[in-house]
C-alpha cells in the first residue's frame, strides 16, 4: 500500500511543483547532508570539516585532511524505508597545497507501481499490466581546494551535475557551483560556505504517452510543460574551537548561521528577503579513538491546537569509532519523534590511506 501511494504522491509533487522558474526547494535532496558525523553535530560542520565528506560541506576543508586518500559511503532511508538516501565520495592530496575529489549523491523511490494500464481493453482489471517505475534524483560533483601559501587558510570549489528522473514520464538536468573558505587561528577555525553561488540551474523535459496524459486531465490534473528551475544562492557561516581537556579527552563545538536568499521560510528567523537558521552542535574526541556527539538544527515555528505559535528543534546524537584507518560512524536524527519525514538512522564509513603529517 505505501509504494501504491507512492506512485500517486510522486506524480501530485512532480506535477505541482515544477513551474516556477524559481523555487524554495528546488533540488532540496542536495541540502539533507552526508556522513553521520555531521548528522550527529545537528550538520553544523563546515568549519570542522575535514576528511572527504568536506567536499559536500566546504570544499576548503579537504586540505585538511589527514590522509593522503580517503573513500567513504553513506546510507540511510526517507519515510520509514520507502525512499533510500546513498552517498559515495573520493578525495586525493596531491601536494601541500592542492587536493581534489568527487561524490555521487542517489536519493529515490524504487519499485514505484504505475496502475494507468491496470483496467484491460475490455475494462476488466489485470495486475500483470502494472509496471513498476522509479524517482530518482542524483548529483555528480568535482571538487577542488587549495591552501594559501600562509598555510592557514584553504579555499575551494565545486562543480555539481544533477540529474533527475521520474521512469519514463520525466527527465531533467542541471548544473551549479559551490565555494567555500577555512580559516585556522590557534585552536579556532572560522569558515564561509557559499552553496549555489552562480544560482544552479534545472531543466525538465517531459515524455508523456497519449495515454498518460488523458489519465492525468481525467483526474484533474494540467499536463505539465518544458520548465526551468533555479535554486538562488544560501549563505553559511561557521565558527568552532578546540577545546583539550587533558591528554586524551578534547571537544569541539561549533555554531553554523546559514542564511537563505530565496524569501520566506519556516526559519527562526524569516524576512521577505530571505530567512535566518541557526545550528549548533558538539564532538568529544576520546583519544582519537571513541567520539560522542550532539546537535540541534531545524528550528521551525509551529502552531499548536490553541493557535499559539512555539519554536520547534531537532536534536541529534551520534556515535564514531576509529579502528586504524578505519572509521565507523553512526547518527540518530529524530529524538523524540521531531523529524516529521521520519528519518532517523545514518550510517557512513570511511577509510583512509597514507598519513599525512598536519598541525592538529
Amino acid at each position: 500500500m505505501l509504494k501504491q501511494a507512492a506512485f500517486f504522491v510522486v506524480l501530485y509533487l512532480f506535477i505541482t511543483n515544477t513551474y516556477a522558474q524559481t523555487r524554495k526547494y528546488s533540488n532540496e535532496f542536495l541540502n539533507i547532508g552526508v556522513s553521520a558525523r555531521a548528522f550527529g553535530m545537528g550538520n553544523s560542520v563546515i568549519a570542522s570539516c575535514n576528511d572527504v565528506s568536506a567536499a559536500y560541506w566546504n570544499p576548503a576543508g579537504l586540505m585538511r585532511a589527514k590522509e593522503k586518500f580517503q573513500f567513504s559511503v553513506m546510507h540511510s532511508n526517507y519515510f520509514s524505508g520507502i525512499a533510500n538516501y546513498d552517498y559515495g565520495g573520493v578525495y586525493k592530496r596531491f601536494d601541500d597545497q592542492n587536493a581534489g575529489g568527487f561524490s555521487i549523491i542517489r536519493f529515490g523511490i524504487d519499485n514505484i507501481p504505475n496502475t494507468i494500464d491496470l483496467r484491460g481493453p475490455s475494462g476488466e482489471i489485470d495486475y500483470n499490466r502494472i509496471k513498476t517505475f522509479s524517482a530518482a534524483d542524483w548529483a555528480f560533483m568535482g571538487t577542488y581546494s587549495h591552501m594559501l601559501r600562509n598555510g592557514n587558510t584553504s579555499i575551494g570549489g565545486t562543480a555539481k551535475l544533477i540529474h533527475r528522473t521520474i521512469g519514463s514520464f520525466a527527465n531533467a538536468w542541471g548544473f551549479g557551483f559551490d565555494f567555500g573558505m577555512q580559516h585556522k587561528k590557534d585552536d579556532w577555525i572560522f569558515a564561509v560556505m557559499a552553496r549555489d553561488v552562480t544560482f544552479t540551474f534545472t531543466g525538465w523535459k517531459y515524455t508523456f504517452t497519449e495515454t498518460e496524459k488523458a489519465q492525468l486531465q481525467q483526474t484533474g490534473n494540467v499536463v505539465p510543460q518544458s520548465s526551468l528551475e533555479v535554486a538562488t544562492p544560501r549563505i553559511i557561516g561557521g565558527v568552532s574551537r578546540k577545546i583539550t581537556l587533558n591528554e586524551k579527552i578534547s571537544m569541539l563545538p561549533e555554531a553554523n548561521l546559514q542564511i537563505t536568499t530565496d524569501g520566506r521560510r519556516n526559519s527562526l528567523i524569516s524576512t521577505r528577503a530571505g530567512s535566518v537558521n541557526p545550528s549548533l552542535g558538539v564532538e568529544t574526541n576520546y583519544a582519537d579513538i571513541v567520539f560522542l556527539r550532539v546537535g540541534i538544527y531545524n528550528f521551525q515555528k509551529e502552531k499548536d491546537i490553541l493557535g499559539k505559535t512555539k519554536t520547534t528543534l531537532q536534536p541529534t546524537i551520534g556515535v564514531g569509532l576509529k579502528l586504524n584507518n578505519l572509521m565507523v560512524d553512526y547518527a540518530f536524527t529524530d529524538i523524540g519523534g521531531s523529524s516529521a519525514a521520519l528519518y532517523s538512522h545514518v550510517f557512513s564509513l570511511r577509510l583512509g590511506i597514507g598519513k599525512v603529517e598536519t598541525e592538529e
